[in-house]
């Protein structure tokens, strides 16, 4: 395997990419002819096909998918050092790949765009998914920087926390409890809540809300995504526990309402995380300290919530 080059990986790359060795030679500004013997040359070293024909496409065989993997890794090594290099010289570049929960859209790219006009030199990846995706991303180290709630278990994760992340009762503005004060938790457990998928974090905030009380929460639908979980709210089909910095338009123009529930808000906090194992170049790093920095004041303001935080009050699971 030592005699494996990066041109033999990168023409096949090309082949996968494209599905022909005649398009792929065209990507690499070669002859057809080059890359065929790139590729015959990586299955000598293998002793095995690395790519075959489906059809009219080329594909990567399971040999080839190994050395396709290889390939992602040897360039991102090689992106590293260039960044790295870029630094040494004292270039201000790079690029950061930043994986943010969905329930953060609402003030990480905020953040985001004041780092970037501050280091216009350096590119900014932006992933938003749900918590197992940014988890997944941190743990293949796809992913540089990561902003969501609780750090992950099992994870080794060096996690810092940037600001307060508040939990709310939301329910539709002519929703029997709304201007009710100091309800009882254990009045909820007759309502039909609306509710995110399993793993969630909302979802594991309403699952211990009611442990707490001792009663099960009547979940009535499973939604993916806040914004739907909203409409649902605002349409009467019931109530959800939800981050109040995903609520405060609708709640300042009377669209939804915030339940008085004794014992809430819930209060979370917000995380910049980074994976121990992964080296941080200069750029990830400016970003990871500028969020440490900053980000709490691009957090989305939010009307204090009825009631004072109870004994569920204090960062709870995501």
């Amino acid at each position: 395997m030592r005699t494996v080059t990066i041109r033999q990986l990168r023409a096949l790359a090309a082949v996968a990419r494209t599905g022909s060795v005649t398009a792929a030679a065209r990507a690499l500004s070669v002859t057809p002819p080059a890359v065929t013997q790139q590729i015959q040359l990586l299955e000598r070293i293998a002793g095995l096909p690395v790519v075959e024909r489906t059809g009219q496409t080329m594909r990567a065989t399971a040999a080839g998918a190994e050395f396709l993997a290889a390939h992602e890794r040897i360039e991102a090594a090689l992106a590293d050092c260039a960044a790295a290099l870029a630094a040494l010289k004292g270039e201000e570049s790079g690029a950061v790949a930043v994986g943010v929960v969905s329930t953060a859209k609402y003030f990480a790219p905020l953040a985001l765009g004041a780092f970037a006009r501050a280091h216009p030199q350096i590119e900014l990846k932006l992933v938003v998914g749900n918590r197992a995706e940014i988890v997944a991303g941190l743990a293949d180290l796809s992913l540089d920087v990561a902003v969501m709630g609780r750090p992950p278990e099992g994870l080794d994760v060096s996690a810092e926390a940037i600001g307060d992340h508040p939990h709310v009762v939301i329910a539709a503005p002519d929703h029997p409890l709304v201007g009710r004060r100091a309800i009882p938790a254990a009045l909820l457990a007759e309502e039909s809540f609306l509710a995110r998928e399993e793993g969630s974090g909302t979802r594991a905030l309403t699952e211990q809300l009611f442990v707490a009380i001792g009663r099960r929460p009547r979940i009535a639908l499973v939604i993916g995504s806040n914004e739907t979980i909203k409409q649902a709210v605002i349409g009467g089909l019931g109530i959800s526990v939800i981050s109040a910095h995903t609520v405060g338009a609708e709640i300042a123009d009377g669209r939804l309402a915030v339940l008085d529930v004794v014992g809430l808000p819930i209060m979370r906090q917000w995380y910049v995380l980074t994976m121990r194992g992964k080296r941080l170049l200069p750029a990830a790093s400016r970003l990871h300290d500028f969020l440490l920095r900053e980000a709490e004041r691009f957090l989305p303001a939010v009307a204090p919530a009825p009631g004072t935080p109870g004994p569920l009050g204090g960062p709870l699971a995501e």
